[in-house]
């Protein structure tokens, strides 16, 4: 009696994993390619261009507001002026003072562009980066004698957020706005009671005695109080020396109002600190007004989307644990910042 033979499908699975292999060497060559592609796109185009894509940026450009033959681009300044990247899960680091220089950099290089609207609404911030961003747009309104600045102050131009404000042509705040607080601030807490008390002991080994100013665990030395006062009077100076150049206010006034204080949109208005009460459609017609024209055609900038950047930008998953400023590594720092 003959036994059936068994049925193999030893054959018909050899052929579904030769082309399930076939299948991903092909989207691995395709992907591969389409990366190739992309980053030779990213590293050509500078070459091509003969441009630097951080001196000229290359910005994707939208229209917003308004028509007519002037063009102007609208750049937000919000928040705390600070260098530092926004990131989180899978996100692209972003830092935001290069953001806004980028986008005062491509409208300088735009010929067609005649005017900036800032739109602030910060409290200030980091020294260095806020006098980043007045230079950059007093670069663009010297690169062309019809080019304006128009600043709208939307919630609060104080400390830093002022300062940028003296690189433009006319100040617009709207009616609920807070304008001012001309001043430099340290400030740091001192935990020597305290750690005495529940026996925390400090070890700074240091080559100099005054390496670890302002110490949290060390008594206040007064010596070293004079040093960081010094610098915070030095840098207070150099502030009030930006709002002398850029408003017409008596220096009797121009002293009395440099003194940290914040303001109204209306005091401030009455102190020649803002040139007008008004919102976004009076920027606008302000800006048409300045340039000559009866309208302008407002615009605003966004990063153009690069797969090969964001590859190179990905940051992985990570946890953000916001440590309180007295822990944090930075430690105290000099700020044209209103903290009230």
């Amino acid at each position: 009696m003959n036994t059936p033979s068994r049925c193999s499908h030893a054959g018909f699975w050899v052929v579904i994993v030769i082309l399930g292999l076939i299948l991903c060497f092909s989207v691995l060559v395709n992907f591969g390619l389409f990366l190739g592609l992309a980053f030779m796109k990213s590293d050509a185009t500078p070459y091509a261009r003969l441009e630097a894509e951080d001196e000229f940026p290359k910005l994707k450009e939208i229209w917003s507001y308004g028509h007519g033959p002037a063009k102007a681009v609208r750049i937000p300044v919000t928040g705390i002026i600070a260098r530092d990247g926004e990131q989180g899960f899978f996100r692209i680091s972003m830092d935001r003072v290069e953001s806004i220089l980028r986008q005062i950099r491509a409208a300088q290089h735009d010929n067609a562009v005649q005017a900036i609207i800032l739109e602030v609404d910060s409290p200030g911030g980091s020294i260095t980066p806020t006098d980043e961003i007045y230079r950059a747009l007093s670069d663009f309104r010297a690169s062309a004698k019809e080019r304006k600045v128009v600043v709208l102050v939307q919630g609060m131009a104080a400390s830093g957020g002022y300062y940028v404000a003296m690189a433009s042509d006319w100040i617009i705040a709207e009616p609920t706005a807070f304008i001012g607080s001309i001043s430099v601030i340290i400030q740091t807490l001192n935990w020597k009671g305290l750690s005495d008390k529940i026996g925390i002991q400090d070890v700074t080994i240091k080559s100099g005695k005054n390496k670890d100013l302002l110490n949290p665990f060390r008594e206040v030395n007064p010596e070293q109080v004079a040093i960081l006062q010094s610098m915070v009077d030095s840098l207070h100076c150099f502030f009030v020396d930006i709002v002398r150049k850029g408003r017409t206010i008596e220096e009797s006034s121009l002293q009395t109002m440099c003194d940290g204080r914040i303001f109204t949109a209306a005091d401030a208005q009455q102190q020649r600190m803002i040139d007008q009460l008004g919102y976004w459609p009076d920027a606008v017609a302000k800006t048409a007004q300045l340039l000559g024209q009866s309208s302008v055609k407002v615009v605003r900038y966004e990063e153009r989307s690069d797969f090969a950047r964001w590859l190179a930008e990905l940051r992985g998953p990570s946890l953000n644990v916001a440590l309180p400023r007295w822990m944090s590594a930075e430690g105290p720092q000099l700020m044209y910042l209103w903290r009230p």
